[in-house]
């Protein structure tokens, strides 16, 4: 589905419709989040995020498998494959399997590191375990108590922040904030923008880390493009991002086509697309992440990479450093 634009605005007659149901969802996501997690005998880091859609999160997992492995780590990720068909345990293998049976984001990380996707947290980490993890990233699943965490990073978006900071479906909080602000052990602000500005001094004033970071676009795809008129299309969380990372790259997008988050493409949707971009002259442009949920449907397809660039490293390094020792004393 796509997200409500009132959820990005304050004080919007919807979100005070539907406030009491964002009590009810809210009570019962604080006393889920309560739970006791499970230790499993390995470290489990968390990539997650307070709000529902797009922040940030696989670049930012990317980020800290690179990490991981400059201390000397066998990082495995953990997912559950959203809107996959397979329910897991079981380690993806890109040959085998599709976007349509383990979801898109378990597709592209594979082709980094190793990737389990299992319904069950808990079976997915002890499968993990099993292969030679010596840290579990999750990629989401802050809101998941299944698992004892040893780390907690939470990414927001510098210019779209908590939009009008209530709870579903009143907003995009998946839990009460202040239950979710207990346990965030480092926030990660992406971009420029103001939006997360009171965040970032609320996860100060708990002695947290304030991490800040870009989305920097790939040199050789940004040279492939630069002399082309794009076609740009995403579904994403917030695919006027990706239209504006083209856009700051010096790129020329003639037009543009937006599709809900995670979006399945038709064929149909996929042959006007082409048919779209052959009559106008302009080359089909979409992220990483669509074109690993399009498969073979999308050769011929430009793709506009991004990593995650982190505005200290040397303090990043050091918080992961610190939290890998601490979590092999206690797991």
């Amino acid at each position: 589905m796509r997200e409500p634009a009132f959820w990005w605005r304050p004080h919007a007659w919807p979100s005070l419709v539907l406030a009491p149901l964002g009590w009810i969802y809210g009570a019962i996501a604080a006393k889920r989040l309560r739970r006791q997690g499970e230790h499993v005998g390995v470290p489990v880091f968390c990539v997650g995020n307070y709000t529902l859609g797009g922040a940030g999160k696989t670049p930012t997992v990317l980020a800290l498998l690179e990490l991981l492995r400059a201390e000397g780590q066998r990082p495995f990720v953990l997912t559950r494959g959203y809107r996959g068909t397979l329910q897991g345990p079981l380690l993806v293998d890109a040959s085998k399997h599709s976007a349509i049976e383990v979801g898109d984001e378990p597709v592209l990380l594979s082709a980094v590191a190793p990737v389990v996707v299992a319904a069950d947290r808990v079976a997915g980490a002890k499968l993990a375990l099993e292969r030679g993890a010596s840290v579990v990233i999750m990629d989401d699943g802050f809101q998941n108590p299944s698992l004892a965490k040893q780390l907690s990073l939470v990414v927001v978006d510098a210019a779209r922040g908590l939009g009008n900071g209530s709870v579903f479906p009143a907003g995009p909080l998946r839990a009460p904030f202040v239950d979710q602000l207990e346990r965030t052990d480092a926030l990660v602000i992406i971009g420029e923008g103001a939006a997360a500005d009171a965040l970032a001094a609320a996860v100060a004033r708990r002695s947290a880390p304030v991490l800040r970071a870009r989305l920097v676009p790939d040199a050789a795809d940004v040279v492939s493009l630069r002399d082309k008129r794009a076609l740009a299309f995403a579904g994403i969380g917030d695919p006027e991002k990706f239209f504006a990372t083209l856009r700051a790259s010096g790129i020329d997008v003639a037009a543009t086509r937006s599709f809900a988050d995670h979006h399945a493409y038709r064929k149909t949707e996929l042959s006007a697309l082409r048919a779209e971009a052959q009559q106008n002259g302009l080359t089909l442009v979409a992220t990483a992440k669509d074109l690993a949920r399009l498969g073979p449907a999308g050769t011929g397809i430009s793709v506009l990479k991004v990593s995650l660039v982190f505005e200290n490293q040397a303090l990043v390094r050091q918080l992961v450093a610190r939290a890998v020792r601490a979590a092999l004393r206690t797991v």
